[in-house]
């Protein structure tokens, strides 16, 4: 969103851009293939007509001679020259023209097109291209040294903001897209640990559309758009990963243990229900008791149990 100051910036992040001066508008062109025509019919013409004029000067006719050759020359240099306007433009391209310093416009149309010939064309890809950026250690929120890197999706949208407004929008869009990558990565942890917060590895749809609207607030001087930004390499720095592994072995060994032990009560309490509601046996206190503590042993243990078989009596 544009501040007061008509800069440019997302809410909840420190991008302010300055708004730009220059707008794409398409300039006024002319067919290339009737003037690439005319041109070759000026330049035969003019070397026919110097032809004659030396059959001429050749006869004894000299006034006349030099004038035709004047005019050939003449002839041949305007044909020349407005060769020079010719302009292909390939798909997926633009040419930005500039007269004497001055933006004229932009052609977008693909063909030969024809333009003042003393303008300067300058070419601009417009096709869709992928930034990748290198695996960077930063910081994340709770200070942990993390590595992340991302690959950007962009395209030029204006090509006279591309061209005027940085020095080279290619390498703007590098450096831009790396600040967004180090300072998005800065702002959450790498892992939630179980707290109610965003984080790198677990909220990765919601870290990669904050990850775009942020880049695309830095490039947008720059007539660019952002199509994607995505996350494509996110992992703990090597000095702390050991650490961290650990780490999260020990929460997933909790949780898993968690996990035995609800299903374990759930399964003595129905063992006991079971027991009683079929009338099987009577057992007290004590040896309910016993039964829990036995179950418990065989179903939450880690290792396989030894049974011992009671041939005796119930108290026995």
């Amino acid at each position: 969103m544009a501040d007061a100051t008509g800069g440019i910036a997302i809410e909840g992040t420190a991008v302010e851009m300055p708004a730009p001066t220059t707008r794409e508008r398409q300039v006024r062109a002319t067919s290339g293939f009737m003037m690439l025509g005319v041109s070759t019919v000026l330049v035969l013409a003019g070397i026919a007509l110097f032809v004659v004029s030396i059959a001429t000067l050749a006869s004894g006719a000299g006034q006349g001679g030099v004038w035709l050759m004047v005019v050939s020359f003449l002839m041949i240099i305007a044909g020349v020259v407005l060769a020079c306007g010719l302009t292909a433009v390939a798909p997926g391209e633009a040419r930005v023209v500039q007269l004497l310093g001055r933006y004229v416009g932009t052609l977008r149309t693909p063909g030969l097109q024809w333009v003042n010939p003393i303008t300067v064309r300058r070419r601009v890809s417009t096709r869709i291209r992928n930034h990748e950026t290198d695996v960077t250690k930063v910081n994340d929120a709770d200070g942990n040294p993390i590595q992340i890197a991302t690959v950007v999706v962009w395209q030029v949208q204006d090509t006279a903001q591309a061209v005027f407004e940085v020095d080279d929008f290619v390498e703007f869009v590098a450096i831009q897209a790396e600040t967004a990558v180090r300072h998005i990565a800065g702002l959450y942890p790498y892992d939630s640990h179980g707290e109610p917060r965003l984080s790198l590895r677990d909220n990765a749809e919601e870290i990669n559309e904050k990850l775009s609207a942020e880049i695309s607030a830095r490039v947008a001087s720059a007539g660019v758009k952002v199509i994607e930004s995505r996350i494509i390499h996110l992992a703990y720095a090597p000095e702390i990963a050991h650490a961290m592994l650990r780490r999260q072995q020990a929460g997933a060994v909790v949780a898993a243990r968690q996990r035995i032990v609800e299903g374990a009560v759930g399964m003595v309490e129905m063992a006991l229900d079971r027991l009683a509601e079929h009338d099987v046996v009577e057992l007290d206190e004590e040896r309910k008791a016993a039964m829990v503590s036995n179950l418990l042993v065989v179903l939450v243990g880690d290792r396989d149990t030894q049974p011992v078989v009671n041939t005796g009596t119930l108290y026995q």
